[in-house]
């Protein structure tokens, strides 16, 4: 495992909120670490700088979070991609049955426009008793007394 690897996989599993301090991250990878492989700290910090340079970890004060943009990279990779379903030969097309013709229904029309003329009236009245309330307001606000200057 790589030491970015590491570090994202402590970073999720400590699950702190504000973010989880280089010496936790630290601790948590040597943890994880197999006992034959050596632990290098200059490789470690230079790893976290350069998780940070490239946006994939946040730094706050001195704590790491994983970015939002890493979060939704991570999603996108984990979700499996649909493969096409493979296509089936064409069956015979057989003769579409003649459709049988309808008699065409009538529209009420003229009633829908009506409804819509009245709805247009009470969104206009509305507007109009919107527009008195805030000049209202304003009065209110303009009534306030000014301070005077000090001498």
């Amino acid at each position: 495992m790589s030491y970015k690897a590491g570090i994202i996989k402590a970073i999720t599993e400590l699950k702190d909120r504000t973010g989880s301090s280089s010496i936790a991250i630290k601790k948590h990878m040597q943890a994880a670490m197999p006992a034959d492989k050596k632990w290098l700290n200059a490789t470690f910090l230079s790893t976290l700088k350069k998780a940070v340079a490239d946006g994939d970890l946040v730094q706050v004060k001195n704590s790491y979070k994983l970015s939002a943009d890493y979060k939704k990279k991570a999603i996108t990779a984990s979700k499996p991609k649909k493969k096409a379903a493979p296509k089936k030969k064409a069956a015979p097309k057989k003769k579409a049955a003649p459709k049988k013709k309808t008699a065409p229904k009538k529209k009420a029309a003229p009633k829908k426009k009506a409804s819509t003329k009245k709805s247009a009236t009470k969104k206009a009245s509305k507007k109009k008793t919107a527009t008195k309330k805030k000049s209202a307001t304003k009065k209110k606000a303009s009534t306030k007394k000014k301070a005077t200057p000090k001498k």
